[in-house]
Parts: structure tokens; sequence; C-alpha cells
């Protein structure tokens, strides 16, 4: 039998994820040549260039794995994974306007940390229906990791 892919929801998945992606942008690229860049980071910090680029992928590996499991045949049965998907994609857009649009490192960080479980849950539960779903999920749990330490180390910094 063979596999095909169905466009319709690929694309539809891809629109959603890099969707509120942009829509975190909006809070974002306004603010990194101006209050960021006067914020005391640690040198670890990676380049302002990486971001973009980095997020798009981010946001496009994610809706590859929803659409993953929306293909599935076992999609009425993961309704908590649905759930938590949606919950740390609002997170993800929440921190952005937190961080960047209010310009709250204090609540960022305090966000951010709650974003990071709901990733690890959202894995979690798409383990048990597709292992690849799960897995397209760590390069933005490992990032986002990434982004908390910097969140974290610019809250001590400043």
């Amino acid at each position: 039998m063979k596999k095909f892919i169905d466009w319709k929801k690929l694309i539809l998945s891809l629109l959603l994820t890099e969707g509120i992606g942009m829509l975190g942008g909006i809070f974002t690229f306004s603010q990194i040549t101006t209050w960021y860049a006067t914020l005391n980071r640690t040198p670890l910090s990676p380049p302002n260039w990486l971001f973009s680029p980095m997020w798009i992928t981010l946001f496009a590996l994610m809706g590859i794995s929803f659409y993953n499991m929306w293909k599935n045949k076992k999609w009425n049965e993961w309704k908590t994974g649905r759930i938590l998907f949606f919950i740390q994609l609002g997170l993800n857009f929440l921190w952005s306007f937190i961080f960047f649009g209010n310009q709250s490192i204090l609540f960022g960080a305090i966000e951010i940390i709650f974003l990071w479980f709901f990733i690890l849950f959202t894995i979690i539960e798409f383990r048990e229906k597709s292992k690849l779903s799960a897995y397209l999920m760590i390069p933005y749990l490992a990032w986002v990791t990434i982004a908390t330490l910097l969140n974290i180390s610019i809250l001590f910094f400043n």
C-alpha cells in the first residue's frame, strides 16, 4: 500500500504553525534592533540573524509533526495530544507578546518555563501515537531550552 501526502492537511498544518510564528514575530522583529539590543546578554547568546531562520525551521517541523498526527488513522484517539499541541503553540505566541511586546523579562522567564513543559508533554503524548511526530518536536524543545536559559540569563544580567 502506497503512502500518500494529503497536501491540503500538510499545507494547513504548515500555515497554522508558520502563521503563529509570524504573529509572534510582529512583537519580536521591531524589538530586536531596539529594546533587545540594549539588554545585557551572555556572550553565549546566538547572533540575532540566527533567530528568524531557526524559528521558521522549527515552526515547519512543528507543522509537519502536526500533519503527521492529523493524517494518522488514530486522529480521533489523540485529543489530548491536540490539546497539548495547541496549548504549547499558544504559549509560544504568548511568550513573544510578553517578552518582546511588553518587554517583561521576568514574566517572559516564567512563561517560557511553562512553554518548555507543555512542549515536553506534547512530545510524550505524540510518542504514543507516532514516534516521528514526537521526534520532529525535539529540535523545538532543544531550542526552547536554549531560549529559556537565555531569558533567565537576561533576567539575571539586567
